[in-house]
């Protein structure tokens, strides 16, 4: 019979085994720097105000969805690139793994459109190379084994003809391709059909648990592309639309129960860029929300005033109303920022009036300029938009600014902000989304931002109402007092054993 003093200091080493070993492997996964980011140097090259003003514009595309539904609801991760300075990069865009056996494909960031599509073989004007130091992909639903084609008979197809994102002809057969067609403000374009295949992910659930997901989704197949789609210097293999209807991704793994009905993205504005983005809800202390302007086809805010300095600029609160030709869109498919016509001379006065004598104002290319070797926070004033329910976004003189060179010791800083020439239009794009959290609630139908440095890690909430939150900078969820609370339990009851033990 083994003595009482051996069988407690046995014991003991048991529990201690036991406590450490699970424990460990806890605090191993909570330091292990498992980043969400993804990012890379991009070669700097010049790109003129003036080709970015006729590139960009909002986009809008489209519905329906697809698939099983999955048993679990989680926080879906993609890597981030690029950046907001147009003068390296001028977008953000992630990477997508499709088909069977999975491909890779870089797609461009967009929240002003709905539809998922990748450059497909054979492609006419289709780029091959990219100055963005990203290897080309197309995408062959003839050699992925799950891949399946869209008719113009099947249910989505006819979902898409309601809200013309399908071209199919009342003369064209049931079996015939479900085709599509979308124009770009910047008058570029896509043509292709619709199919069905995997999509790969990383899911991240309640338990804590990493997985790796698949999904079947419905996306673009994209054969034949225009303008500046088919330019080398920025190509990607394709757009990511972040959109609201039903055949936006976000729309069909909500419904397939894979992750919730909310995305959240936080841009750095850094030029080496990168980011955060996922399919679940930023969840950060600060963080003001705005209801979304009901049926609309983009992410329309209701904008009540601007203010420079303080002081709210005179301009009619119905030019910010929303309509079919105004309104306010949040895109972050948009470099730069575009004001409506009307409020767009007033917004430029008052920065020109808050300016100090000390910085050279200018005109280049129609283009408001300062020359100045002060710092652009103590030369340049604040600007604040208001929106619905009182939500304020105060922005910095980076995020109207762009800084176009330098003269001795001095910068030259223009206005970044455009004006939508004979438009009703606001766009808020790239130039001011950086260097901020945007949470996209869909399920509750606003809109949510705080400043946020982009290169730290966020938590993430799995779904409305649960206190379970991800830190999207380690892959992990935040357990390290749920770890704490089981250790301080096990070892009370090592020290009660134990008196237990030497007691008898």
């Amino acid at each position: 019979m083994t003595p009482p003093r051996a069988v407690s200091a046995a014991f003991l080493a048991f529990l201690f085994m036991i406590l450490f070993s699970d424990t460990a492997a806890e605090i191993a996964r909570e330091d292990f720097p498992t980043t969400l980011r993804l990012e890379r140097a991009i070669p700097r090259r010049g790109v003129e105000i003036e080709h970015l003003k006729a590139r960009d514009l909002a986009r809008d595309l489209a519905r329906r969805k697809n698939g099983r539904r999955l048993s679990v609801v989680g926080v879906v991760d993609f890597p981030v690139d690029g950046s907001a300075n147009p003068f390296t990069v001028g977008l953000y865009f992630t990477r997508v793994k499709l088909g069977n056996p999975a491909k890779e494909f870089y797609v461009q960031i967009d929240t002003g459109s709905d539809i998922l599509w990748v450059a497909c073989s054979p492609c006419d004007g289709c780029p091959t190379s990219s100055g963005l130091n990203i290897r080309m992909e197309f995408f062959d639903p003839e050699k992925s084994s799950t891949a399946s084609k869209i008719t113009c008979g099947d249910d989505r197809c006819t979902s898409a003809l309601q809200t013309g994102e399908s071209i199919c002809t009342t003369s064209e057969s049931s079996s015939s391709l479900c085709d599509y067609t979308f124009q770009y403000g910047d008058g570029s374009g896509t043509s292709g059909y619709y199919v069905a295949d995997m999509l790969y992910f990383d899911t991240i659930t309640g338990d804590e648990q990493a997985i790796n997901s698949s999904a079947t989704i419905v996306f673009g197949c994209s054969n034949t592309q225009s303008g500046d789609l088919t330019k080398a210097d920025r190509a990607v293999d394709g757009i990511f639309g972040f959109g609201q209807h039903d055949l936006s991704v976000v729309s069909q793994l909500s419904s397939l129960g894979v992750s919730p009905k909310v995305f959240s993205h936080c841009l750095k504005g850094s030029d080496n860029g990168g980011g955060i983005l996922v399919l679940g809800q930023i969840a950060e202390p600060g963080i003001v929300y705005t209801p979304l302007v009901p049926s609309q086809p983009h992410y329309n805010l209701n904008l009540e005033s601007i203010a420079v300095n303080g002081q709210t600029l005179a301009i009619d609160s119905s030019v910010f109303a929303t309509s079919t030709t105004q309104g306010t869109i949040i895109d972050s498919g948009t470099t730069l920022a575009y004001l409506a016509d009307q409020a767009y001379d007033p917004f430029v006065n008052a920065i020109v009036s808050s300016v100090p004598k000390s910085a050279s104002a200018f005109v280049s290319k129609g283009n408001q300029c300062f020359v100045t070797s002060d710092s652009a926070d103590s030369v340049f004033p604040s600007v604040t938009l208001t929106f619905m329910g009182g939500a304020v976004m105060l922005l910095k003189p980076e995020d109207y600014l762009l800084q176009q060179g330098n003269v001795d010791n001095a910068i030259i800083w223009c206005i970044g902000w455009q004006k939508n020439q004979g438009q009703g239009i606001s766009i808020l794009g790239d130039l001011v989304l950086k260097d901020k959290i945007f949470v996209y609630d869909l399920a509750n139908q606003r809109i949510g931002w705080s400043d946020y440095d982009c290169s730290s890690s966020v938590n993430v909430t799995m779904s409305s109402g649960k206190n379970e939150y991800l830190n999207a900078g380690q892959l992990d969820v935040s357990g390290s007092s749920h770890t704490a609370s089981r250790f301080i339990f096990v070892l009370v009851h090592i020290v009660y054993i134990l008196t237990f033990l030497l007691h008898r």
